[in-house]
């Protein structure tokens, strides 16, 4: 019986519209370029840096975050802020809380993200970042993090996220069950692989799915 949903944070509960949108003008390349080369990236399987550096070859990308933190010191840069919420986290998380279930949101984020998220008092329980635990995903030792914070058996948590690599292979490997929500470039790759259908107990649409779906076949 799951009694713990845990969320993942970009493309899960983040729109990364902005974000990509800043880097894309910081690498002096339109939107539609970017956005173009991270979705050939999501499609092989490789990191979002191989797009940057498919764009501009040779970037040092420390290197660039610290400039760019020089030259817009108050800019959000490649962060986000409430404006960045999907429009269905707030009411889809309340109604998780109300019918009962635990909400924790935990994903591969730095410390600035943390700050960012328990400032915009959504509705969980608690918040927790990979830099903050000094683990990320999909090293097994971040589940075990997720497991320990909620206080629950492996097999009473659903993990959501929108990635089979980074969120539903390695959850369910820790024994979790899994939901792939169809957001971003990943998640609407990612839901039409054989292995969706075979590894996530769920697939949906957006976050007012899992309420439904945890009622009836979860």
């Amino acid at each position: 019986m799951i009694k713990a949903v845990v969320f993942d944070v970009g493309e899960t509960l983040i729109d990364e519209t902005r974000i990509w949108t800043r880097w894309a003008r910081r690498l002096g390349v339109s939107p539609f370029v970017l956005m173009g080369a991270l979705g050939g990236m999501a499609a092989l399987d490789r990191s979002h840096r191989a797009a940057f550096e498919l764009v501009r070859p040779g970037l040092d990308i420390g290197a660039e975050l610290e400039a760019w933190e020089r030259d817009e010191p108050d800019d959000l840069r490649n962060h986000f802020d409430a404006d960045d919420l999907y429009a269905d986290v707030r009411e889809a998380l309340a109604g998780l809380r109300a019918a009962g279930y635990q909400v924790i949101v935990a994903g591969n984020q730095p410390t600035r993200a943390y700050d960012a998220l328990v400032a915009m008092e959504l509705p969980v329980d608690s918040v927790h970042t990979s830099d903050g635990w000094g683990v990320a995903k999909p090293a097994p030792e971040f589940f075990a993090k997720v497991a320990a914070v909620a206080g629950r058996e492996p097999g009473e948590i659903l993990y959501v996220g929108d990635r089979l690599d980074n969120d539903v292979l390695p959850a369910s490997a820790a024994g979790m069950r899994t939901a792939l929500l169809r957001r971003g470039p990943w998640g609407f790759l990612h839901a039409e692989r054989p292995k969706a259908a075979q590894v996530a107990d769920v697939i949906v649409d957006d976050l007012h799915g899992l309420l439904p779906a945890l009622r009836d076949t979860v």
